[in-house]
């Protein structure tokens, strides 16, 4: 495993939520996921009622997570690409899940479990700590920023 997907992994395990993002009928989506790291692969939740698992499992997809909201002066996103394929997850990854919602859209959820193995892996780190909180760009601009810069 290469340093880059090593430090991809340590920053996904300090956030719960990301976004896998593929196609559905040739059109481009980004669904939200809750995702965990095993053995070295991404697992993710998702609601089964949306469908976006159909889409996935068996594509290439790219999943994406960052702390971009939390108020930190060191930012960073990491981006797995790699193809999605749907799992029963053992009982200590089930566990490491935690609570499940009780609603999506308003429709009981229902779990699907979908393992990432990772092609290739981005990381990206964005400093301001040489700025105070006043000066430092809201999360929205940063994010524009990241996207301009990748």
């Amino acid at each position: 495993m290469s340093t880059d997907e090593i430090r991809a992994l340590e920053l996904l395990h300090r956030v719960s939520y990301g976004r896998v993002a593929t196609s559905m009928r040739a059109m481009p989506f980004v669904a939200p996921a809750r995702h965990i790291v095993a053995d070295g692969r991404v697992l993710l939740r998702m609601h089964q009622g949306l469908g976006y698992h159909r889409a996935c499992s068996g594509s290439v997809v790219a999943y994406g997570a960052d702390n971009f909201n939390s108020g930190s002066e060191h930012l960073w996103s990491v981006q797995f690409t790699g193809t999605a394929e749907i799992v029963e997850p053992t009982e200590e990854e089930l566990a490491a899940f935690g609570p499940e919602p009780e609603v999506v859209d308003g429709e009981p959820f229902a779990p699907v479990y979908m393992r990432i193995e990772p092609q290739f892996v981005t990381v990206h780190a964005l400093d301001y700590a040489s700025e105070t909180p006043a000066t430092r760009p809201a999360a929205r601009s940063v994010r524009r920023h990241l996207h301009h810069v990748a």
